[in-house]
């Protein structure tokens, strides 16, 4: 059995469910998570600021989420990160009172107990994501995406399974090609992995910004674009109160929810989502949720954007 390098331990502020983010993993095409069992999940990735590879284990216990680390990462920095990863670095107890002024959300709430943001492991991974899937499926973009962490990342070996990680912006940088990359594919990633080395994809930095500069420094980046933006930073950093003006379901999924006769218009979104805040990201997730369970539609349509 591999050792463990680390423990950690979070007790989660507010409602969360472990259990949730598995079942949302199990279904977000990019993360290819395949499941270990309702009790816990596992996630191997390269450690915020660096290429150390971490694995790590994490289950509920009691009120506590319990993590168990492997491989050569900082155990401190990769407790940061599954906090931020599964959004256990936020105080959720205002949540409840969102659907206490706002019936809709409240339905959504029940609908889904102790659902959070799960996020990608990185901003840098959610970019690469972004750049591999521009004018692709969201289904071949996951095969690109995973087949490069098995041949060019980092393996680490998790409770006796061997997981491979996205590789790391070292690794990246020296991309030539790769199979199923078209256009300026690699060249836009290793240009991504020299931003990451200057510390401009760093969740802290992105998350202290007003979320318009955030997204203008992040649409510098070449092959970046709107939709891009607006996921590095809300899936990526883990931005708490963002509406996605980008999102083109969301707009369909509010008109469900709210029983509206027609598709709200950008300035009526606003207005209604004014009673989200400080939570705007979670409850569009949810809106996220309800749509996917109740069309078939993936939030984001059949591509995962053109930048």
């Amino acid at each position: 059995m591999p050792e463990v390098t680390g423990r950690f331990e979070m007790r989660p502020v507010g409602p969360y469910s472990l259990a949730a983010s598995v079942r949302f993993l199990e279904g977000f095409t990019p993360a290819a998570y395949e499941g270990g069992g309702k009790d816990y999940l596992r996630f191997a990735f390269v450690a915020d600021g660096g290429e150390a590879v971490a694995g790590v284990c994490v289950r509920a216990e009691g009120a506590a989420v319990v993590g168990e680390v492997y491989g050569e990462a900082d155990a401190d920095i990769v407790r940061v990160q599954v906090a931020r990863i599964l959004s256990l670095d936020v105080d959720g107890n205002g949540f409840a009172e969102v659907g206490e002024r706002d019936p809709v959300v409240g339905r959504l709430q029940e609908r889904y107990p102790g659902l959070r943001p799960v996020c990608f492991y990185s901003p840098y991974e959610a970019a690469a994501w972004a750049l591999i899937g521009q004018r692709t499926s969201i289904v071949h973009a996951a095969k690109i995406k995973a087949r490069m962490a098995r041949e060019i990342g980092p393996l680490v070996e998790i409770r006796g399974e061997r997981e491979h990680a996205f590789p790391g912006p070292s690794r990246l940088a020296k991309l030539e090609d790769f199979p199923g990359l078209f256009g300026r594919k690699a060249e836009y990633l290793r240009l991504l992995a020299g931003k990451t080395a200057e510390g401009r994809l760093d969740a802290t930095y992105l998350r202290s910004l007003p979320a318009w500069e955030a997204l203008k420094e992040l649409k510098e980046m070449p092959g970046i674009g709107d939709f891009s933006a607006e996921l590095i930073l809300l899936r990526g950093a883990g931005k708490l109160d963002h509406l996605p003006a980008n999102e083109p379901r969301l707009k369909r999924a509010v008109a469900i929810a709210y029983g509206l006769d027609r598709t709200p218009v950008m300035e009526e979104l606003e207005e209604i989502s004014e009673s989200w805040r400080p939570y705007r990201t979670w409850v569009s997730l949810y809106l996220r949720a309800m749509l996917e369970e109740e069309t078939g539609e993936i939030f984001g349509g059949r591509r995962t954007g053109s930048g």
